[in-house]
């Protein structure tokens, strides 16, 4: 068991393509954990093992990597860096203690803003490593001052490259003053004197650094004013506090793929980034006592209770479900008992798995500060908290958007409906930004991602792990269908079959109520003429009938349905009979109220960069889009709209299109209101061919 003192949580965050898998296997390589080093392309790298990962050459989940360097206990997390996948991204910041940003040869790129704002807002301390600088065009200096500007920080470099492009060689450590070079074909390093033709720029990036070094400190800025100067263990000094303090972001540089620089980053992230016991103390954990409300502050300590936060599920096809948890305090053994206060279930855990990748290792005991898999847990899910059954709390989860975009789904082979249920169930539990219903109104399989590709890869996934496959179409729009004047018809059911026969009768009426008003049932019967204990089976046929709306077979909503008048039989009359005639009336009454189409409005929230505001609100205006309003945040605009869901249920790859990414956006159902005839009457069109066509 590792004392949490010297264990470091790191998350590695960036874009697609900035080379994120490729640095944590240089790291592994450099600390001796792996013999050689994989690549993306050659699909063979530690972090990224999943066959859909393998052929598109990009990490679609976290990954966690766990191994000892020097006496500290590092865990890893290798995240996705397409927006598609960034719950996954995001349910990992929040359990992390710090973050290596790492930027490509090609700077900064605009799907790192949404990281990016999540990092500020958990207040985590970071390092920048700005990697590929072997590329053809790749500049440092450029690089350096696009993160500056981009992330408005202040950013303080602590190594510099020796060489450019092809010719990039290694780097000055600006701490040590000394060049650092990769021993070729090897994990090991060579040190030597700086270079002559870098040795000005290192200079001044030391001259920078001891400067700012100096600012973290009274003491430290004190001698700097009186001798100009800092020792290199002051310069350290100051280093550590700016960091952790988040006074300003070390700058580190290098290539992975030739395994430059990466000891200098190995050594930066053990020294300058958080424990977790240093973290709890800048951001306390807090809970809340899951029956009384109550504020609950655990300390990141072993001796405390038991408490846990699970920010990671999969479902192994060889070691079954594992749930990957964060230990906020005390301590968790093998086969332990605890308890899930979330879904007030008690649990037996399995074995304990440190992973480094696909490759486990058992252990036996765990403290407060370390990541580790737990296996067969059967009600926990992604998002809960664990904890000792004695000492309840629950932690706050992460606050992730609802997916936006849905298609229908429709099995290839008749005989796979369940199989893809059971399948696409699965993973939901294990990607928290998906959502599959079953629905009822529309009698199609809903599945809802993030985006297309995020759709089409959970269908490849689905496809690999559980042999189905299916067909994807827009799904069908949940209209209803209302009446708009008052009117009256008679039900009338009559049968004789030689016995005994059917009768039942009665009169309605349909008034339209307000918009949302749902739907009200009246009895005005007097003097018996329908008995009392048939009105339940009038009132049922009432409900039947308002399943299926006269215009397109749409549900009924928003009317009052009063039965006022009608006869019955004394020996035929019926239950089933007043039911029947209830159905007939009421679609008779139905014909001649004026019934109209209502359409599912929907409340949108368009989160855009500030000079593209004018492009998204003239595409939603263009949806038949009326805009209620705007919020300002930071450099973007959050503008509200009221958009028919008809119009934007493609709308997640418009946005991005319109936006270059940089746009994202929330919707929820605001209500309904009534179709514009056109609209209108296109929608019954196809209902009718759509019915004609299974009839013939």
């Amino acid at each position: 068991m590792t004392q949490s003192n010297f264990i470091r949580n790191v998350v590695f965050a960036s874009y697609v393509g900035a080379g994120k898998t490729s640095l944590v296997e240089a790291l592994l390589f450099s600390a001796g954990v792996i013999p050689s080093m994989g690549t993306t392309s050659g699909g063979n790298t530690t972090a990224d093992f999943e066959q859909e990962e393998v052929q598109h050459q990009h990490s679609m989940s976290t990954a966690l990597l766990h191994y000892e360097y020097k006496g500290t206990s590092l865990n890893f997390f290798d995240t996705p860096g397409s927006l598609d996948f960034f719950a996954d991204t995001k349910n990992t910041v929040h359990v992390a203690d710090a973050v290596v940003l790492v930027i490509g040869s090609s700077g900064i790129r605009s799907e790192l803003d949404r990281v990016w704002d999540f990092i500020q807002e958990r207040g985590l301390p970071c390092l920048v490593f700005i990697n590929e600088l072997d590329k053809e065009r790749s500049n440092f200096e450029a690089i350096l001052e696009d993160v500056r500007k981009t992330l408005e920080t202040k950013c303080v470099p602590i190594a510099y490259p020796i060489g450019q492009e092809t010719n990039l060689r290694g780097v000055v450590d600006v701490v040590t003053q000394k060049a650092v070079f990769p021993v070729p074909d090897s994990h090991k390093i060579q040190e030597d004197e700086i270079p002559g033709d870098v040795n000005d720029a290192a200079s001044e990036f030391r001259k920078q650094l001891v400067e700012n070094a100096a600012e973290t400190n009274d003491d430290l800025v004190e001698k700097y004013l009186s001798e100009g100067d800092l020792t290199q263990a002051e310069v350290v000094q100051g280093l550590v506090l700016g960091t952790k303090n988040r006074q300003f972001i070390p700058v580190l540089c290098g290539s992975a793929t030739r395994n430059v620089g990466i000891t200098t980053l190995q050594e930066a992230i053990v020294q300058l980034l958080p424990s977790p016991v240093e973290r709890a103390t800048a951001s306390p954990l807090t809970g809340a006592h899951p029956q009384t409300g109550e504020e609950v502050v655990r300390a990141m300590s072993a001796e405390e209770p038991f408490s846990g936060f699970v920010f990671k599920t999969t479902i192994d096809p060889f070691m079954g479900r594992l749930t990957y948890v964060k230990v906020c305090s005390g301590a968790l053994e093998a086969d332990s008992n605890f308890f899930n206060p979330v879904r007030n279930a008690k649990e037996k855990g399995g074995h304990l798995y440190r992973l480094l990748g696909k490759k486990s290792t058992q252990t036996e005991r765990v403290a407060a500060g370390e990541v580790v898999a737990i296996g067969k847990l059967k009600d926990t899910q992604t998002g809960d908290t664990i904890c000792a059954d004695k000492h309840p709390i629950v932690f706050p989860p992460v606050k992730l958007s609802r997916p936006v975009m849905s298609f229908a789904l429709e099995p290839k082979a008749k005989a796979d409906v369940d199989k893809v249920s059971l399948g696409l169930h699965k993973l939901v539990e294990e990607d928290a930004s998906l959502e599959f219903i079953r629905n009822d109104e529309t009698k199609e399989m809903l599945l809802s991602g993030v985006g297309q590709t995020h759709i089409e890869l959970t269908l490849e996934k689905l496809r690999r792990k559980y042999g189905v496959d299916v067909n994807l179409h827009t799904p069908k729009v949940a209209y209803r269908e209302t009446i708009q004047k008052m009117a009256q018809a008679q039900g009338k059911y009559k049968k004789q079959t030689g016995g005994h026969g059917q009768y039942g009768d009665c009169w309605l009426q349909l008034d339209p109520l307000p918009r949302n008003g749902g739907f009200e049932f009246l009895n005005k019967i007097v003097g018996g003429v329908i008995p009392r204990n048939f009105i339940p089976a009038v009132e049922k046929g009432v409900v039947e009938a308002m399943r299926e709306g006269a215009l397109a077979g749409f549900p009924v909503v928003d009317l009052q349905v009063t039965v006022y008048d009608g006869s019955h039989h004394p020996v035929d009359s019926s239950e089933l009979a007043f039911k029947v005639a209830a159905s007939m009336g009421f679609k008779k009454a139905m014909e001649s109220a004026q019934p109209t189409l209502l359409e599912p409005i929907m409340m949108i929230e368009v989160t855009a960069p500030d000079d593209l505001v004018g492009t998204v609100i003239g595409d939603l205006n263009g949806r038949r889009g009326r805009i209620s309003g705007m919020d300002a945040k930071g450099h973007n605009q959050i503008v509200k709209a009221l958009v028919p869901l008809a119009e934007i249920l493609k709308y997640a790859p418009v946005l991005t299109s319109i936006t270059a990414g940089k746009g994202s956006y929330v919707m929820e159902l605001s209500g309904y209101e009534q179709t514009p005839r056109e609209v209108a009457n296109k929608v019954i069109e196809e209902q009718k061919a759509a019915k004609e066509a299974v009839s013939s």
